[in-house]
């Protein structure tokens, strides 16, 4: 008895002395790990690296070197660590294979946040939807519509098909096209747009606007206007090109012509 009493009480303090060693490697491990993840975002920050990069790699430095301190500690304790993450590989496959679709959103987010086809505030059309993005998370993308819809697209969606970015590059051309009768003047009518399109300041002198014949209609002559235009500058514009354009067209007596069939009745006398 006095023999079990001996061991029990080296023991104890052997594995109390271990615990303590194991408890002090967490503590200043965690404690190195922090301050090396915020020397890291201090690093990038000064590079001049976004701030949501900066957040998301600073938040994965950590969380890996704590992944490590905490191999540390157990290890320290003598529980074989390769055994212990032999098993933690199997569980983590097993759970992979069970949230695949999950991991597959967050690599997609990794991808995002990394390569940047958009940032926050964007308007962009990705995964069948269109809209201005409000956050890029690990696993969805949030936008709203311009009704102010709230849209939630997943981002493996998103990068596994197209992105048309409308808010990427400082100016857009805005594309019309206006029909006017067979009887009227072109030159008049490309004076008359070409006059609307100077005299609106929000309008850019380079890339220089255009006015030009497109095609020869069933009901009338297309012209194509092509303005550029500041990408803010975009919805705006455009309606007003579009009103003002009708109204100015309207007093010079040039017609916008629509669709027409005639029908031409035959009188048929029988017998």
């Amino acid at each position: 008895m006095e023999n079990i009493t001996t061991w029990v009480s080296e023991n104890s303090i052997d594995w109390g002395v271990k615990i303590a060693i194991a408890i002090a490697i967490f503590i200043i491990g965690k404690f190195i790990a922090r301050m090396v993840a915020n020397l890291a975002k201090k690093a990038m920050e000064k590079a001049g690296t976004d701030a949501m990069l900066v957040s998301f790699l600073g938040n994965i430095t950590y969380s890996i070197l704590i992944i490590a301190v905490m191999l540390a500690a157990v290890d320290s304790l003598g529980v074989n660590v390769t055994s212990l993450m032999a098993i933690l590989g199997a569980a983590g496959l097993a759970v992979g294979l069970a949230l695949k679709d999950s991991l597959s959103n967050f690599a997609s987010g990794v991808m995002i946040i990394i390569f940047r086809p958009f940032k926050i505030g964007d308007y962009i059309t990705a995964g069948g939807c269109s809209g201005v993005v409000d956050d890029i998370g690990i696993f969805v993308t949030l936008m709203h519509t311009g009704d102010n819809q709230r849209i939630i697209v997943p981002n493996s969606a998103i990068l596994g098909g197209t992105i048309t970015n409308t808010s990427a590059l400082p100016t857009r051309r805005i594309d019309l096209v206006i029909g006017i009768g067979y009887d009227d003047n072109i030159g008049q009518a490309r004076d008359i747009i070409m006059a609307i399109l100077q005299a609106d300041e929000r309008i850019l002198a380079d890339p220089e606007p255009g006015v030009a014949v497109a095609e020869l209609g069933d009901s009338c002559i297309n012209l194509n206007v092509r303005p550029w235009v500041n990408s803010s500058d975009y919805w705006s514009v455009r309606p007003y090109l579009l009103e003002a354009i009708k109204v100015k067209l309207d007093e010079a007596g040039i017609s916008i012509p629509y669709p027409q069939q005639d029908v031409h009745m035959h009188e048929v006398k029988v017998g």
